[in-house]
């Protein structure tokens, strides 16, 4: 029970800043969206779908990552792609020297 109970705060931390999160990407949608069109109803109506729809983007992106890294398990976390090179996107990344 005591698992139980340290895992919630945890849990109910994390809630809450994926909702404040939430509202502030609404917020700032809905702003974007309203300098483009001056439309009120559009730029509210874009703000709320499209945040909706990313969410669900989201859930099969990391699905999508999941699989990819149980296809490789011989490649570390992190460790470069084919060829030991660090992508051009991501200079930070480890490389190996060939």
């Amino acid at each position: 029970m005591s698992r139980i109970r340290r895992f919630q705060p945890d849990t109910s931390r994390m809630v809450r800043k994926t909702c404040s999160y939430y509202v502030m990407h609404i917020t700032v949608a809905a702003a974007v969206a309203y300098a483009v069109t001056g439309d009120l109803a559009a730029s509210l109506t874009l703000s709320l779908l499209e945040p909706s729809i990313q969410a669900f983007a989201y859930f099969f992106h990391e699905k999508a990552w999941a699989r990819a890294g149980k296809t490789n398990p011989s490649r570390p976390s992190g460790a470069p792609a084919a060829g030991g090179r660090a992508l051009a996107c991501c200079p930070s990344a480890p490389r190996r020297d060939d």
